[in-house]
Order: structure tokens, then sequence, then C-alpha cells
């Protein structure tokens, strides 16, 4: 074999091999519990995003397409790509229906580049708005 050649090969060995530390993890089949957030006003802490106070804001961003997350009990945030077969996006009816619900999903866990993504095949439990916030900071956006 020539030296070009061989030379040719472990580069694209050696390059194989380096983007897989990029690649996702397996998938793996999880059961999530926790409350439907608004991932855009509660990762940049805009405002009080959890809870009653929040709901309606939830709502609208859904609608607008911002990304809608599950945060477990434990505070891990999950990214909700699908809802039970929803080719389409978060902003479906059953995402809108159930925003600030503390709810328990079965689906499939895909974790990439530190963050976690989750494709719901299941909503097993929904318990409402469980997080009673209103009192305490209003109604966003404009109670703060």
């Amino acid at each position: 074999m020539p030296r070009f050649a061989r030379f040719v090969f472990a580069v694209l060995f050696l390059g194989a091999v380096s983007l897989q530390s990029t690649r996702a993890e397996p998938v793996e089949r999880i059961r999530v519990e926790g409350e439907l957030i608004d991932t855009w006003c509660y990762v940049t802490e805009i405002m009080f995003a959890r809870g009653s106070a929040h709901y309606q804001c939830a709502v609208w961003c859904a609608v607008g397409g911002i990304p809608v997350s599950i945060r477990a009990e434990d505070g891990t945030l999950y990214v909700v790509l699908r809802v039970e077969g929803d080719s389409q996006n978060v902003a479906n009816p059953s995402m809108i229906r159930i925003q600030s619900h503390q709810v328990t999903v079965d689906g499939d866990l895909i974790r990439r580049d530190g963050v976690n993504y989750l494709l719901v095949t299941q909503v097993a439990d929904d318990a409402g708005i469980v997080d009673l916030t209103h009192e305490k900071f209003g109604i966003q956006p404009w109670g703060m």
C-alpha cells in the first residue's frame, strides 16, 4: 500500500474516532416526573417561571415556539422535542393544555453535549398546576 494511502487512512481513522465523542449517547427509555416549564423564562431568569404565576406566559411562549421543558423534582431539565407521536413541534395542543402542570411522562431520552432531550411517548399522569405561586409572585409577566 502506498505511503500516501496509509496516511489518508490514518487521518480518516483518527477523525472518525474524534467525532465519536461529539455524538449523542445511546437513546434511553425513562420516566420523568416534574413540572412543565417555559424554557426561555426559566433558563434566562427573566422572570419567575414556575407554577400558577407563570401559566399564561408559558402558554404564550409555547404557542410562539419557545421550547418546553420538564423540570424534574431533582432540578434536572429535559427539553421536550416531541409529544405522543406529534411530528410537528412542541407548540401543539397537547403541550399547550398542560403548561405549568405537574406531569409524569414516559419517553426516550437523548443526551447530547450536556443537554437532555426528551421524546415523550406518553403523558402517564397529569396532576394539574400544583405549584401555586401566583399569590407570592403575581401573575407573570406583569407581576414583577
